[in-house]
């Protein structure tokens, strides 16, 4: 995003909190990490060996579900143009293809696959196993 996000503020944070209370945890404290959306991988990971225990993703969601969304009009562009009359032939109804239903399931399918992708970048799968 707009954040210019530097995580060794979180390594240099764990020292200076850990100094301050006397601490013998490397991770005295456990962060939250806001404007995660948009972040690479790297800084990801980087964040969590800091002591990132939450990132926020709520911008790559709404952008992923509007892709999913967007690309469903895309792909089926010729036969949103009307209610009868396609690629398929003048007298071929549409309404597979412009019922909302079909564009909102391309949405959460597209927001679903962002979801495995976040939980595979902060090392959340088969965690609980």
């Amino acid at each position: 995003g707009n954040v210019d996000l530097q995580p060794v503020i979180l390594y240099n944070s764990q020292e200076f909190i850990k100094e301050k209370i006397g601490s013998d945890d490397d991770k005295p404290m456990r962060f939250v990490f806001h404007g995660g959306s948009g972040s690479s991988v790297d800084d990801i990971q980087y964040a969590i060996g800091a002591g990132v225990v939450k990132m926020n993703i709520d911008t790559d969601t709404q952008w992923a579900f509007w892709d999913g969304i967007r690309a469903y009009e895309a792909k089926y562009h010729d036969y949103l143009q009307g209610q009868i009359g396609g690629p398929d032939g003048d007298d071929k109804p549409n309404k597979k293809y412009y019922d909302p239903r079909m564009s909102l399931r391309a949405g959460e399918e597209a927001m679903a696959a962002r979801l495995i992708k976040a939980a595979e970048d902060l090392k959340c799968v088969n965690v609980l196993n």
